[in-house]
């Protein structure tokens, strides 16, 4: 039997997305941001929703743009200090060891230690409840080496993104795989196309 849980926001798993700005003076700074995901595939297309009030928001109003670094296990502490923190109230990089870079194509920074970020310059904004709906369009990927295969994708396994559980208030692993995406279904396919 089910259980009816009320209006809640969540869904599983949600990605843990830092979000690389510069302020209007040249300061690089972070956000954890676990509201986002992909909304276009031409032109691929970011959407990450943020509140008003936040540092990340006011500039990348100002620039106009932005990064999206995929938080690994191996940064898991640094990615959620960039959430408790305010970039209101201290510099954020001042007080940990990661590095902010220039991106190439952008006017905002990615983070050198993060394996994946993309760079994005700004769509569209959209008011939804209490958050600004940020829609940017992904204009380069920047991925280490080290989490690419041999045909130079991204290899999930390598990556080890961590996934953020809202329920919960959990970080969780995303790098097992367990299945094949448009083939472990097709026995399924076939049984449906035989029936008509």
């Amino acid at each position: 039997m089910k259980k009816n849980l009320g209006a809640k926001d969540i869904l599983f798993p949600t990605p843990v997305l830092i979000v690389g700005t510069y302020d209007k003076d040249g300061t690089p700074n972070a956000m954890n941001v676990a509201w986002g995901g992909l909304c276009s595939s031409k032109p691929p297309a970011i959407a990450i929703s943020i509140r008003t009030e936040r540092r990340t928001y006011l500039n990348i109003l100002e620039k106009n743009a932005f990064t999206v670094n995929i938080a690994s296990e191996a940064v898991m502490a640094e990615a959620d200090y960039f959430g408790v923190v305010s970039g209101n109230q201290v510099k954020k990089f001042d007080h940990i060891d990661l590095s902010a870079v220039k991106a190439n194509y952008v006017d905002a920074p990615y983070i050198a230690e993060l394996p994946l970020a993309l760079e994005c310059k700004v769509m569209q904004v959209i008011k939804v409840g209490q958050h600004m709906h940020v829609i940017g369009e992904i204009v380069n990927v920047i991925a280490d080496e080290t989490v690419l295969d041999e045909k130079g994708r991204v290899d999930v396994v390598k990556l080890k993104a961590i996934g953020y559980d809202p329920a919960g208030n959990h970080y969780i692993a995303t790098s097992e795989i367990v299945g094949d995406a448009f083939s472990v279904g097709l026995p399924l396919a076939e049984k449906a196309k035989n029936d008509i």
